[in-house]
Parts: structure tokens; C-alpha cells; sequence
């Protein structure tokens, strides 16, 4: 598109699959301002995309934020949220980034939607051997 406020990001798909991270986290969004506040969404899959849709993962009614706005996706370990040409950005912690790593806590901002971050580890059940040799 060429109307002056579109941006053309590169689409990138994840290399890894989010198992080993599933296995050890859980990623929550939970919504600390806009028209869902309090709301939680949990990320559950190895990329989310969120936006106003449709055809996105987590449909918000803003119109301040893209069709396609931004996507949260697990690479290796980690977490991070990714612009994908929005017109008006993404914000962490109040910085403009086209691309960043998330930790517990980060505030993500979205049109006029403003998340935060929770990422739990999950309790992994202790291993059981059986030794009797039967």
C-alpha cells in the first residue's frame, strides 16, 4: 500500500515450536487499559496475532489499532511481540519498537489498548522411578 502511513514489515514465521516454553510458562495478557480492561488472554499457541481482524487470534473493537496490528511470538525460550506494519506502532514500557523480547511485567501498548505481561512458571510434577526392577 502506498498511502503514506503503511509500512511494509517482512513476515518472519518462528523456527522453533513453542513446546519447551508451553512446558515451562504460562504467558498471560491482561488488559490494563482500553474498552476489555481487566480482561485476561492467555497466549497459547507459537504466534498470536492481535488487531482489530478479522482473521486474527485476539479481535479487539479499536479502531486506533490495525487489522493486523502486532504478533506475540515464541522463539526459542522466549517471548516477544513483533509490529506487523501497523499505522500507529507498538509501544513496550513506553518505548516505540518494531520488534522486542517480553518479560513478566512489560506493558505492551496497542491503539488504545494498554496490556501487561504475566508470565508464570508452571510447577512441573517431581520424576518417578520406579527401582523395584519388576
Amino acid at each position: 500500500m502506498q498511502d503514506g502511513h503503511t509500512r511494509k514489515v517482512e513476515q518472519v514465521t518462528p523456527v522453533a515450536t513453542g513446546e519447551g516454553f508451553f512446558a515451562a510458562h504460562r504467558a498471560v495478557l491482561v488488559t490494563m487499559s482500553g474498552t476489555t480492561a481487566g480482561n485476561e488472554y492467555e497466549i497459547d499457541r507459537d504466534r498470536m496475532r492481535i488487531g482489530r481482524g478479522p482473521g486474527v487470534e485476539l479481535a479487539f473493537a479499536d479502531t486506533t489499532m490495525s487489522r493486523e496490528h502486532a504478533a506475540f511470538e515464541i522463539m526459542d525460550d522466549a517471548i516477544r511481540v513483533r509490529d506487523l506494519g501497523s499505522t500507529n506502532g507498538v509501544q513496550v514500557n513506553g518505548a516505540a519498537v518494531l520488534q522486542s523480547e517480553l518479560k513478566h511485567g512489560d506493558r505492551i501498548s496497542l491503539g488504545e489498548h494498554e496490556f501487561q505481561l504475566v508470565l508464570e512458571a508452571r510447577k512441573r510434577d517431581p520424576k518417578a522411578y520406579d527401582l523395584s526392577g519388576d
